[in-house]
């Protein structure tokens, strides 16, 4: 337990040391107004006036078209992966898989139905998934800017120019981080290579073709945009992709440093450091309360097996031990990431429904690289709302009036996700020919853990994490269809109303500060904003965790 203890406080002591510099570095790539001669080169080639400021609809057109382009391209590359050099001889992906894929990396869930060393040559990995983990992650951040201007503007009838930030944001941000990142994995000990399949004696004397290939790379830029797809099917219990406690330790730092860092960003950008900090500190505390429960429960190591040996060790490497999982398992839900370094599926019955609440939560804490953070200022707002209804405060964030059209976008925005989840999971079971499907092929496990299995698979979809109750067999017509389109409409959908809310909210000049009007940078407001976000999720998703995880934990 002390190993955990310090382990956490490393990743807390390294994230502070660059919450700052980061931050800051973040405010001036999407404040300045001067071009690099490579970014000017790209706006040239794509016919982009970079000093021309976007409507929110122009910005959400600009979204979805950029987004719609990545699809189908992804998709191509999959389907001609036979033609393409270093297929590694392997054929095209089928039709459903490649849609599941290419809506899986565009969305930046990276939710992966195949085993990737034995479906993906080395040029669709690095071009096509590899290219997308940037695109994605950008993507993410530029919608987050753009409400943070929304919050900041005055009178304004723009929020900012979509292209120029999603350039900016892979060539200024996410590619330099990146290769530092590969770099320093390398000497980790992952690989990076280009050497395809290898033949090894076994230690029970066997023989096993072991793949090579461009780890190192795609590792860094899968962690660092909160992505999440692995290069080999165990994700980050590989070996070759997360070798040690310190390379784990290190993903960590990877996964949490923009999400958390974007706080800052946010608080220089309005002009008021201290909305930052209230963010952030909600953010952190509910990291916190998730790791320390999930951590406890599977210490315990509650279940028959676990206590008859003494320890909750199946699914999880040795080399990371339970503290190891339980701190990468809660920073990959609580993220957008989805990378395991164990399986969630054989955590106890209680301990695996943590990941499960990280993700119902709307990965706030601190969430996706962008999707993080503008989920956790939409709940702000409901939260300045529900707060001036209950003490007669005026409903205002950042000087700027909540009225019923932000209430309506805003709610739309925290519905869209229950809703997707909870109406394709009863689905899979409703429907008689989807759910002898489902049962006799998907699940492994029946009962409860097998309910679970689909829960989470649908949880994680809609929320664009990634990540799997592993047991589930999701490479069928029915999920590969489903998913895909749950994972593009969890996606676009808040990606809209959150655009929408940003022009709203730009529009409106800034209202005085008055004594109705409510603190929202002291320790009040931080309290009722995490309470805001448990509330709402626990009354939403309450009753179909009894079905799962809560009634397998009570057998």
């Amino acid at each position: 337990m002390w190993f955990v203890i310090a382990q956490a406080a490393t990743l807390a002591l390294v994230l502070t040391i660059i919450y700052r510099p980061l931050g800051d570095y973040m405010v001036r790539i999407y404040t300045s107004s001067r071009d690099t001669k490579v970014e000017r080169g790209a706006y040239r080639l794509m016919g982009v006036n970079p000093a021309a400021g976007q409507t929110w609809q122009a910005y959400a057109r600009s979204v979805l078209a950029f987004s719609l382009i990545g699809v189908v391209l992804l998709y191509a590359l999959e389907r001609f992966q036979a033609w393409l050099p270093s297929a590694l001889g392997l054929p095209a992906v089928p039709s459903g898989l490649a849609f599941n894929t290419a809506a899986s990396f565009v969305t930046n869930t990276n939710w992966q139905a195949y085993a990737g060393e034995s479906t993906m040559g080395y040029l669709v990995q690095a071009v096509g998934l590899g290219v997308q983990n940037f695109a994605s992650a950008a993507v993410g951040i530029a919608v987050a800017v753009a409400l943070i201007r929304g919050l900041a503007a005055r009178r304004a009838a723009t929020i900012g120019n979509f292209w120029v930030d999603m350039i900016r944001g892979v060539l200024r941000l996410l590619l330099p981080i990146a290769i530092i990142s590969a770099v320093l994995l390398l000497a980790g000990g992952v690989i990076q290579n280009l050497n395809g399949f290898t033949d090894v004696t076994t230690l029970s004397g066997g023989t096993q073709s072991v793949p090579g290939g461009p780890v190192a790379s795609q590792e860094a830029i899968k962690l660092l945009g909160t992505n999440g797809g692995g290069f080999f099917n165990v994700n980050s219990a590989h070996p070759f992709e997360n070798p040690s406690p310190l390379t784990n330790l290190f993903e960590c730092v990877l996964m949490l440093a923009i999400p958390f860092a974007l706080t800052r960003t946010f608080g220089v950008m309005v002009g008021n450091k201290k909305q930052g900090y209230t963010i952030l500190a909600v953010m952190a505390g509910l990291f916190l309360i998730s790791l320390t429960a999930l951590t406890l429960l599977e210490y315990a190591g509650a279940g028959t097996a676990p206590q008859a040996v003494g320890s909750a060790m199946e699914g999880k490497e040795q080399r990371f031990g339970i503290g190891g999982s339980t701190l990468f398992g809660t920073t990959s839900t609580l993220t957008s990431t989805g990378a395991v370094n164990s399986m969630h599926d054989s955590f106890t019955a209680l301990g695996g429904m943590l990941p499960l609440l990280n993700m119902m939560l709307g990965e706030v804490a601190p969430g996706g690289v962008g999707s993080g953070l503008y989920g956790m200022l939409v709940l702000a707002i409901i939260t300045v709302f529900i707060a001036g209804l209950l003490v007669g405060r005026t409903p205002e964030y950042l000087g700027k009036k909540i009225g019923a059209r932000e209430i309506k976008l805003a709610s739309l925005y925290l519905l869209t996700v229950p809703t997707l989840i909870l109406s394709f999971t009863a689905l899979s079971f409703a429907i008689p020919t989807v759910r002898s499907e489902i049962e006799a092929v998907s699940i492994l496990n029946p009962g409860p853990h097998g309910f679970s299995e689909v829960l989470y698979a649908f949880t994680s979809a809609a929320n664009n994490n990634g990540s799997a109750f592993a047991g589930l067999t999701a490479n069928t017509p029915w999920l590969n269809t489903t998913m895909g389109i749950v994972m593009l409409l969890g996606r676009f959908l808040p990606m809209l109303f959150v655009l929408a809310l940003a022009g709203t909210l730009a529009a409106q000049d800034r209202v005085p500060s008055t004594a109705g009007t409510l603190p929202t940078h002291k320790p009040q407001f931080s309290m009722m904003l995490g309470s805001i976000t448990l509330i709402v999720t626990a009354l939403t998703f309450f009753p179909v965790l009894v079905l799962g995880p809560l009634a397998e934990g009570l057998l």
